[in-house]
């Protein structure tokens, strides 16, 4: 079994807190947008042992197969918890008491959490709520191309200090 420590650390090296938004109309004809919560992690095909003991560890979620075609990238799959009584029930309390040690996970984390009261309160409905959801979903995942950038172009063996 997986320690919460361990789980922590996976996420803020592999995981992800993210917010989908879905057009309206879809497959049920809806008028307003839906906002989908997603937390998941992927890892190469090799590491499939984990991602069930993470499913295990959480007890619930699914994992995804996810085939990679672009070049030096392997399939991989994928564990998701995207169920909305899930992310209120497990995912969020767990983060909150098991804190993520990077900057931008926890960033990421804390703008998936104030997101997740909006669309709970149902903000995402109204134009104002939906265009500050967007604004907020757009603070997520900042930085992150240009850290690889810059990590990668100092020749990738260099001292952090």
């Amino acid at each position: 079994m997986l320690s919460a420590d361990y789980v922590v650390g996976l996420t803020d090296g592999e995981g992800s807190f993210t917010i989908y938004p879905r057009p309206p109309g879809g497959s049920r004809g809806g008028r307003s947008y839906k906002m989908e919560c997603h937390y998941y992690l992927k890892l190469q095909q090799d590491d499939l042992a984990v991602l069930k003991q993470l499913k295990e560890f959480f007890g619930c979620g699914t994992i995804y197969f996810q085939r990679d075609k672009r070049e030096n990238h392997t399939d991989c799959y994928r564990y998701e918890i995207n169920h909305f009584e899930k992310i209120a029930e497990v995912v969020i309390p767990f983060f909150t008491n098991h804190k993520l040690q990077t900057k931008s996970k926890k960033k990421d984390f804390d703008l998936f959490c104030r997101i997740f009261k909006m669309i709970q309160k149902q903000e995402h409905f109204t134009e104002k709520g939906f265009t500050k959801i967007m604004e907020l979903k757009s603070q997520m995942h900042k930085n992150r191309a240009r850290r690889m950038r810059e990590i990668r172009s100092s020749g990738g063996n260099g001292e952090l200090t």
